[in-house]
């Protein structure tokens, strides 16, 4: 069997496997796809899938092969996805990912990304947790959701996500919550930038075995060490004792007054109890050049015997995997055309999108590239190759042209390319004005 049909066969495989316990995924157990129907439980899953960005009676069309005997019903469609729940698809994408082991950094360690990102939804003012009211970038206000995802970086694929309503989100209880519910074992790595350093996020990966390399603010590193200034270099270890009660009586260890930090009751944090008043926990602090007069702050728990300042560098830098990974998501993979209004089934259509993207970097992987003469290394061209990955989910290509189209579509790589960060306001995609 030809790998690309092993990926596809073992993604079906799950599929019907969880048909034979539904009670974990569908909102009645007993009752729902009980029936036997247009769209049972198999066949539904794998419609989300592989569904495109077209309207949803062309994809229905499209996947009943214009068969008018067969074709159900958009409303038919609606109230069978009712029917299911999140950890349907979040189950599926663990399993498929298990299936598959992951490449290690250094032969030891996962190195995993966590980020954010933001998708623009179907205006509605009446939803006060996806809503945003005119602030001078749009005259009629918008609705947003938000995703903290987990990403493998050495094997370019999602690992886990939790979607929050844009106007509720909280990035730091995403991400604990991301941290304690991670079940790939090993060696991870959480690589993140400044927006999620906080003790609350240390304290978890702490606790679950996590190392940890996350960017920090000049502001909250002079915090964290006591200092009024930071020098141009820098590579310690400091101790803190985190404590809600600025009682120095109360102190268990008053002799180490110089490690504690103060947590007012406002600020999370989940492992200072009644019975355990303190929190103690030892981080390393990296602070280094990268530009003139513009300096990069680290915070993580890496030994310092094995990873020195260039290699915590290095990782760091492997970070923007993540940030290409989204821009395939949402544009290679139509996920800012959403079929559902409702935030719920938004979050089905991302997972089912996240399931698909993991199915095409799977296959990608393993495509080998012939070694080219020139000056450049090659790599797949990761859109084209996504293209043809849907195709064959699909039945749209035959597994045995898969390799070799790929292959086909490459690109040179080229280091230390740096490019000005584009910011634009974007609204939700209209189905009014796709094209096939």
């Amino acid at each position: 069997m030809l790998f690309p049909q092993k990926v596809k066969s073992t993604l079906w495989a799950i599929v019907d496997s969880m048909s034979f316990n539904l009670s974990p995924f569908v909102k009645r157990p007993g009752k729902d796809f009980s029936r036997e129907r247009k769209f049972g439980f198999v066949r539904m899953i794998r419609f989300c899938i592989s569904m495109q960005s077209g309207c949803m009676n062309h994809e229905l069309l499209k996947y009943f092969y214009f068969n008018p005997d067969e074709v159900p019903t958009a409303s038919a469609f609606i109230q069978q996805r009712a029917k299911l729940l999140p950890e349907a698809f979040l189950y599926l994408l663990s399993q498929f990912n298990q299936r598959f082991p992951t490449k290690l950094f250094m032969g030891k360690y996962s190195l995993i990304a966590a980020d954010g990102c933001e998708f623009n939804i179907a205006r509605n003012p009446d939803d006060p947790s996806t809503f945003h009211p005119s602030n001078g970038k749009s005259k009629r206000g918008f609705n947003m959701i938000h995703t903290i995802s987990l990403f493998d970086l050495i094997s370019k694929r999602y690992l886990d996500i939790v979607v929050q309503p844009g106007r509720r989100k909280n990035e730091f209880a995403a991400l604990c919550q991301l941290i304690d519910r991670y079940s790939y074992g090993g060696f991870p790595i959480l690589v993140a930038d400044r927006g999620f350093s906080c003790y609350n996020v240390f304290a978890h990966a702490l606790e679950t075995g996590f190392y940890f390399v996350i960017r920090a603010k000049d502001i909250n590193t002079k915090r964290l060490l006591v200092a009024a200034s930071l020098p141009d270099r820098l590579d310690q270890w400091t101790d803190v004792i985190l404590t809600r009660s600025n009682s120095k009586k109360k102190r268990a260890h008053p002799e180490l007054a110089a490690m504690y930090r103060y947590i007012c009751k406002a600020v999370p944090f989940d492992f200072i109890t009644d019975n355990q008043p303190e929190y103690h926990m030892r981080l390393r602090v990296v602070r280094f050049k990268i530009a003139e007069g513009i300096y990069e702050n680290i915070i993580t728990n890496l030994p310092d015997n094995e990873f020195h300042t260039e290699h915590l560098k290095d990782i760091y830098y492997l970070r923007w995997g993540i940030e290409t990974a989204y821009r395939d998501l949402k544009h290679t993979l139509g996920t800012t055309n959403f079929h559902s209004k409702s935030p719920k089934y938004i979050e089905y259509e991302i997972l089912c999108r996240i399931i698909l993207y993991n199915f095409c970097t799977i296959i990608t992987m393993e495509v080998p590239i012939k070694k080219q003469t020139g000056k450049w290394e090659y790599q797949v061209n990761l859109s084209m190759a996504i293209k043809i990955c849907v195709a064959f989910l699909r039945d749209e290509a035959a597994p045995g042209n898969v390799n070799g189209l790929i292959s086909q579509y490459i690109l040179p790589i080229r280091p230390d390319r740096t490019y000005a960060r584009q910011l634009r306001f974007q609204v939700p995609t209209s189905f009014a004005y796709r094209f096939v």
